[in-house]
């Protein structure tokens, strides 16, 4: 008889060996298909390095930017301020800072949606929101900066503006 147990050990076995697995299947097939895989494997390092290269200006100038947000206070600032409006419209300003900074940085919003876990409960109503708001919405000014900075993009807007768009519904749809 199969335990719950048993399966959980199985899928742990199974998702441990999938990256292995995979790297053996891709070599195999290479090998296969009478493929320098080494080689092939070099020439995509190379050019992996050289996108790196490419973007890494870009990135400075974001870590820098973010850095200097987070430090200033200018979030908590710009809470404060927007506080009396999003009352009116009864968003929970709990999750505001959430709102606010997910657009910008991946790894502040895990800081303040933990956060907001941590003082409020996983199962409550803003942890619930914090989770929506994290599954749903893009750190849309990295990703925006990083993939048109490694194709050579400069114009953006169209693209900026349809994704604060999503940003937004994905924030509404949480509330």
């Amino acid at each position: 008889m199969i335990t719950g147990g048993k399966i959980v050990k199985f899928i742990e076995f199974f998702s441990n060996l999938a990256m292995p697995l995979m790297i053996v299947f891709i070599v195999l097939y290479g090998v296969i298909e009478r493929k320098k895989v080494f080689d092939i494997f070099l020439d995509g390092a190379k050019e992996g390095i050289g996108v790196v290269i490419s973007i890494f200006p870009t990135l400075v100038g974001l870590f820098v930017a973010i850095g200097a947000l987070r430090s200033s206070g200018i979030i908590d600032l710009i809470v404060n301020f927007l506080t009396p409006f999003f009352n009116i419209v009864n968003f929970p300003t709990e999750i505001l800072p959430l709102a606010l900074i997910r657009p910008i940085s991946g790894s502040s919003a895990i800081a303040v949606a933990t956060d907001i876990m941590k003082n409020y409960g996983v199962d409550s109503k803003f942890g619930l929101m914090s989770a929506v708001i994290m599954g749903s919405t893009e750190t849309t000014f990295y990703t925006i900066a990083v993939y048109s900075a490694s194709v050579g993009i400069k114009k953006t807007r169209f693209v900026l503006f349809a994704s604060l768009v999503a940003d937004f519904v994905g924030i509404f749809v949480s509330v």
